[in-house]
Parts: structure tokens; C-alpha cells; sequence
């Protein structure tokens, strides 16, 4: 039994026109939560902001046990995906997703269990 999983996949050597593209970040958002069997509440939030070389986009889709959070460095071509849910859910699927899609050429992640 556990109160929640947190997943950070952090994405490396992306696809530089699947990270500046908000169509395809929200394509992302949907096919993960499919994927993963997690029921969107709403539509996702993806912001471009900041200045210099922290520009890019950011997003937020709320699930109905929590919420999927990314942030994307256009300088160095990364992905940081942190989905978080009190309903479980497959990491290592999401993991391998999230590389695929945005065509990353290495990933990790961590997993924490909050009890």
C-alpha cells in the first residue's frame, strides 16, 4: 500500500523541433496519460517563458490522482518529465514512451514511493 509514485524521467539528446513544438507536447500529454491509464482533468497548461537560455516550454496536465509536469532546456536539447499519481502506474513504460516520442538519445529515471 503506498500514498503515491513519482516518476522523474529526465530525457537527453532530444529532437530539437519535438521540444519547441506545443502541438506536439500536448500530443505527448495525451498519448501518455493513455498509455499509462491516467484520466485527464482539463486540458494541459504549456507556457513558453523566460528569457536567454532558459526559454522554452514548460506544462502541466492535472490527473485525476495528481498531476504530470514537463520542462524542456531548448539549449541542450533535454526533457524533464515528473508524473506523480496515488494510482500506480508503469515507470518503465512511461520511460521508454517519453525517450521514443521525443526521440531522446539516452534517459533515465528515478522512482520514490511516498508511504
Amino acid at each position: 500500500m503506498f500514498w503515491g509514485k513519482l516518476a522523474s524521467i529526465n530525457l537527453y539528446g532530444c529532437s530539437p523541433k519535438s521540444i519547441r513544438d506545443s502541438k506536439k507536447i500536448e500530443k505527448y500529454i495525451v498519448e501518455l496519460c493513455r498509455l499509462i491509464d491516467m484520466k485527464r482533468f482539463g486540458k494541459a497548461l504549456i507556457q513558453r517563458f523566460a528569457e536567454g537560455d532558459l526559454e522554452g516550454y514548460s506544462a502541466m496536465q492535472f490527473i485525476e490522482t495528481s498531476s504530470i509536469t514537463l520542462h524542456f532546456d531548448e539549449t541542450q536539447n533535454r526533457a524533464f518529465i515528473d508524473i506523480f499519481s496515488c494510482k500506480d502506474f508503469n515507470a518503465k513504460k512511461a520511460e521508454k514512451f517519453s525517450k521514443d516520442f521525443f526521440k531522446a538519445k539516452k534517459s533515465n529515471k528515478k522512482v520514490l514511493i511516498r508511504k
